[in-house]
């Protein structure tokens, strides 16, 4: 039977310009319909339609034009948008960035097949994100928590241990309760090196926790452009497994900042008009469409929680990509240069912090009744010991009050005791029972967040031990 869907090889070629093919119009042709790019040799590779005119199409090839002449190349146009075949058997799997496998295993065996670019979710039919997703670190969970549902990025910076972050998340985060075996996440590893790919493979397999996840890896000799399909064939994966199998899905993604690279480099060679820094003018709605592709929807089981991860060029938190981002998602985890020069693994920086969805999801019912108290409290602590080191620079140690050297000596403990965890696992109870025994060591004054109640039931205990 003939596909009604393919094309004769079409080889009208005109120009080849950085990622993109020039083809003499032909027949009936959509925008931003698959194509594929046929090279002298037969090998295929992908490519969509960017533009039209009366005379030529534009197509934008995802895997490059290395290899391709004019004379002897061609394209074949199908009339459907790019699709990902997805299906029962994509757990434990790794995938390239244009959604084929690694692992020297078989093509997926697709249930059905789903457009890429995915739909947007009715805001009407959006359920508000609720429940306690456990990171397993304390930096996290008990003060900045994901909720399920959420998109929470972290903003981190060059050199910075944001690829081991991701990994150990990907590793230890779970749900408590009933829905742990629903549980999966989809990691997409975008523009990373070898070494860092191959990191992200075995760091998977030693652990045991490849079985519940989907990686796609795009790596840096890959071409840019592929850059910009990594993170849709991710996403679309996890729609799959969370709308038709009702699975609750940790989207990680790493390193966003490759992917707005590449979405300059693309841009200039549209010749499309730079905005800031020479980003593309529609980067943040570009962005918004995959941020938004988090979420619950009212009426099904499942849902999709997101941490992108993004470097910022020169630790600039005004730099686009992580302004833009921050007006999208729903907070930030940021990671300190200082924190790490001084060992401390995770280094996350508490004060710039922030998870908006947090009081939704935690407390009575949900992780623990007093769990928001504890965090306002260490919090509060924090912020104050940081605003005393800044004094004692002036005034010396010894010019500080009693309180205030015991506040100071408290926020430093938080970050050897409570931030710092390496390779260690927490689970909540246990990130808990530190903050308390933390706050134990601060006088009742001192401890205006919590209520008399909660004092007598967690710091008195602790200080007659």
């Amino acid at each position: 039977m003939i596909d009604s869907n393919a094309h004769l090889t079409h080889r009208g070629l005109t120009g080849i310009r950085g990622p993109l093919v020039f083809v003499r119009k032909t027949g009936n042709v959509g925008l931003n319909h698959r194509v594929e790019v046929v090279t002298g040799d037969g090998e295929t590779r992908l490519g969509r339609v960017v533009a039209i005119d009366q005379d030529q199409v534009v197509v934008e090839t995802f895997q490059g034009t290395d290899g391709l002449a004019l004379g002897k190349s061609g394209v074949r146009f199908l009339d459907e948008p790019i699709m990902l075949d997805v299906g029962k058997g994509m757990l434990g799997r790794v995938f390239n960035g244009v959604g084929e496998p690694l692992d020297g295993g078989p093509a997926i065996n697709p249930d059905k097949r789903m457009r890429i670019d995915g739909s947007s979710i009715n805001p009407v039919r959006r359920e508000p994100p609720t429940e306690f997703i456990e990171t397993g670190f304390s930096a996290i969970d008990a003060l900045n928590s994901l909720v399920r549902g959420q998109k929470l990025p972290v903003f981190s910076g060059s050199g910075l241990d944001h690829n081991r972050l991701a990994t150990h998340i990907a590793r230890y985060a779970r749900l408590p309760g009933q829905d742990e075996d629903n549980f999966a996440v989809v990691f997409g590893a975008i523009g990373v090196t070898y070494e860092v790919a191959d990191q992200f493979r075995r760091e998977m397999e030693d652990f045991g926790a490849l079985e519940r996840i989907v990686l796609y890896l795009n790596l840096a000799s890959d071409p840019s452009a592929e850059r910009l399909l990594t993170p849709r064939m991710a996403l679309t994966a996890a729609e799959y497994l969370a709308y038709e199998e009702d699975r609750h899905v940790l989207v990680i993604l790493t390193d966003i900042t490759n992917y707005c690279e590449a979405l300059r480099e693309v841009s200039a060679s549209h010749g499309e008009i730079p905005s800031r820094k020479g980003y593309p003018g529609y980067m943040y709605s570009d962005l918004a469409s995959l941020y938004e592709r988090a979420g619950r929807i009212i009426g099904r089981k499942g849902s999709i929680t997101q941490v992108p991860i993004l470097t910022m060029p020169n630790d600039d938190l005004t730099h686009p990509i992580p302004d833009l981002s921050g007006y999208i998602t729903e907070g930030q985890i940021v990671l300190d240069r200082d924190l790490q020069r001084r060992n401390i693994f995770p280094p996350i920086k508490l004060l710039p912090s922030l998870s908006r969805l947090m009081s939704d999801g935690i407390g009575e019912g949900l992780t623990d009744p007093d769990h928001p108290a504890q965090a306002q409290q260490l919090y509060a602590i924090y912020a104050q010991a940081h605003r005393i080191r800044l004094l004692s620079s002036v005034v010396g140690e010894e010019g500080l009050s009693d309180i205030d050297r015991k506040i100071l000596q408290c926020g430093q403990q938080m970050d050897t005791r409570f931030i710092q965890q390496q390779n260690k696992r927490r689970d909540l109870a246990e990130t808990m029972a530190i903050g308390w025994q933390l706050l134990s060591s601060l006088p009742d004054e001192a401890l205006s967040r919590l209520s008399d109640a909660q004092i007598a039931r967690h710091i008195i205990p602790l200080r007659d031990a």
